[in-house]
């Protein structure tokens, strides 16, 4: 199944629409990441890449007190995030932005801080990690989550799950990845397991069991959501085999290479 496939992009919106998230994460854990910047600017301009629905990116703005643009390329994501940032009353200091995170239409040396969550695989970790801080001020901050193997010997069922990212590292590799890339990391810590219930996959799962009555005479819808199904499953037996590690770093000052 592929994103070139316009019905599978149907259905994987259907499922992914009106959830609080696009990927694990919490309140909670994005206190502790920003718990671990040393210093920012009273009112700092902050980019939330691949922000979804943008629960994150509120949360970034209440907590920061600063400036904050939330991107994404999915505009019905964007529009979750323009009411909620109405609803929020923070539209001075909130802009939701249609873009490419590979081609982000902003001037070197723009931001404070760069945040993205579940999002920077997509156009390859260590990829998203050069071009972004380009973008960031000196000493500027990146707070990045990325999937990691939490121990070896995964189950084949595990492996499986993550053949399209064959990517995925252990923690001590990611971290590598991240200094060799131009960052001084500050902290690290691996999510919770409630961090991928409560706002991710319970929502999903609840949805799916909708989606799969209102698609019940189509197979290929079906074969689909049970994909969705499995993930999900995977998760709630073998969790203690990866997770995602949220990495705070500061921008160093040579790009390595340079």
């Amino acid at each position: 199944m592929s994103f070139d496939d316009p019905f599978f992009r149907k259905i994987f919106f259907e499922v992914h629409s009106g959830l609080p998230r696009e990927g694990p994460g919490d309140e909670y854990s994005l206190r502790k990441a920003l718990g671990l910047v040393a210093a920012l600017p009273r009112r700092p301009l902050v980019l939330d890449v691949g922000c979804g629905p943008g629960l994150q990116t509120l949360d970034l703005a209440r907590l920061t007190g600063g400036l904050v643009i939330g991107l994404d390329n999915h505009m019905p994501f964007l529009k979750d995030l323009s009411r909620g940032i109405a609803h929020a009353h923070l539209a001075r200091r909130m802009l939701a932005v249609a873009g490419d995170m590979s081609r982000l239409p902003f001037p070197p040396g723009s931001f404070d801080m760069i945040w993205s969550e579940g999002a920077a695989y997509q156009m390859g970790f260590a990829d998203a990690l050069r071009s972004w801080r380009k973008l960031l001020k000196p000493r500027g901050w990146l707070a990045v989550t990325e999937a990691v193997w939490l121990k070896p010997g995964a189950p084949e069922q595990v492996r499986r799950c993550w053949e399209e990212y064959p990517d995925i590292k252990d923690i001590p590799a990611v971290l590598e990845r991240v200094a060799a890339c131009g960052y001084e990391v500050a902290g690290h810590f691996t999510l919770p397991e409630e961090a991928w219930w409560t706002h991710y996959y319970r929502p999903m799962e609840k949805k799916l069991s909708g989606l799969c009555e209102k698609y019940a005479s189509d197979p290929k819808a079906l074969d689909m959501l049970a994909c969705h199904q499995t993930e999900i499953d995977v998760y709630r037996n073998y969790s203690d085999y990866y997770g995602y590690e949220f990495i705070v770093c500061a921008k160093q000052g040579r790009a390595p290479g340079s």
